[in-house]
């Protein structure tokens, strides 16, 4: 029998300013990191996107700091461990799913280009994974707090970049630009509505995380089941509120390092299994309520670092590094993020790397 997810509180809904300020954040939100260059799928020629194109796009959109991502810029890393109950391996033979416990490094992020950018509630916050596994593989997984994704393929997202530029004269978004792509784009508007619906919590330890794509598991007789995948917190939702940005500029950030150090943080690893008919190509689109959902084990994220100090500065959490057993679904994102993950660090990794935000110091508080 399967276990389902634990139930969040209710949350309120977005304002209308807010809803825009998210969307902003929701704009420059996928690049990370560091790895090998996955160049699949076949979304690329010579005349329309390119990697180089995209991340060209995010440099006019949030400029280029030396050393530092070119989206989700600002972040701090954590270490800890996974716990699997046994509960997966029916659906994947992927060695994580069976009973035990693997080391995990991570880092915690905030949407946009600029590193020393403040906190904003409603700026999209990420959750970069790596699980090192006892036969040598690696799984690694980048989430985020939104429960579907804005953009249904690459062109979608690389065209709302095109529309989120700063203006030269104002120095910001243009909102005539952003309403005239969501006018344009059925598939992000539904999915706006539904990411209205969920005001953002007050901190990261209390957020949902979610893999947003379709992936398919393999099991040990070669059966596939496609799923999503989504972290649930342990710590209790509460909504956050305007007061925090008011005071620090690294509030979220603060807060999440205080959390850590007075107790390890958890959260359920959640495996929601497709039914026929779902859709495993469009990740705007949630699947529908009553999804068998499994919770297969508990990830503990224990100690707090800086990227100064840390290796998962130069972890690439490329969604298309993934062990036997856990195999993409046609989601035609999955190649392109892959892909600008690799053209992101290619870059970075000549420059000199500045000091982050999340100093060293800070985080010994």
């Amino acid at each position: 029998m399967s276990e389902t997810a634990p139930m969040e509180k209710p949350s309120a809904p977005l304002t209308g300013g807010s809803m825009f300020a998210r969307l902003a954040g929701i704009g420059i939100l996928l690049l990370g990191v560091a790895g090998t260059f996955l160049y699949l799928g076949g979304w690329f020629s010579p005349d329309k996107l390119t990697p180089a194109r995209f991340v060209d796009e995010f440099e006019k959109v949030g400029g280029v700091h030396s050393g530092f991502r070119r989206n989700h810029a600002k972040g701090v890393c954590v270490r800890g461990f996974f716990d699997s109950n046994g509960q997966g391996t029916r659906l994947s033979k992927a060695v994580v799913f069976e009973s035990g416990h693997v080391p995990v490094i991570g880092r915690f992020s905030l949407g946009g280009g600029n590193p020393q950018a403040a906190d904003v509630l409603t700026n999209v916050r990420g959750l970069g994974l790596q699980f090192s596994l006892p036969d040598g593989e690696q799984w690694r997984t980048a989430m985020i707090d939104l429960p579907v994704f804005p953009f249904k393929d690459a062109q979608a997202f690389y065209d709302n970049l095109v529309a989120s530029q700063p203006d030269p004269n104002t120095h910001k978004p243009d909102p005539a630009k952003a309403a005239a792509f969501v006018a344009s784009h059925p598939d992000t508007a539904r999915a706006l509505a539904i990411i209205k619906s969920h005001a953002p919590p007050s901190g990261f330890d209390n957020a949902a995380y979610y893999g947003l794509n379709a992936f398919r598991f393999v099991d040990t007789d070669g059966a596939s089941t496609y799923v999503r995948w989504t972290l649930t917190p342990a710590q209790p939702y509460e909504a956050g509120t305007s007061q925090g940005e008011n005071q620090d500029k690294n509030f979220l950030f603060d807060g999440l390092i205080a959390s850590i150090h007075q107790h390890p943080l958890q959260w359920h690893l959640i495996i929601t299994v497709a039914q026929p008919g779902d859709p495993t190509d469009n990740a705007t689109i949630p699947w529908p309520e009553g999804r068998e959902q499994v919770d297969v084990g508990t990830l503990t994220l224990d100690s707090v670092e800086s990227e100064e100090t840390s290796p998962a500065r130069d972890i690439n959490f490329d969604p298309l590094v993934l062990p036997a057993g856990m195999a993409p679904s046609n989601d035609p994102l999955l190649s392109p993020r892959s892909a600008i993950y690799s053209q992101s660090f290619t870059r970075r990794a000549g420059e000199t790397k500045e000091p982050s935000e999340i100093t060293p110091s800070e985080v010994r508080k």
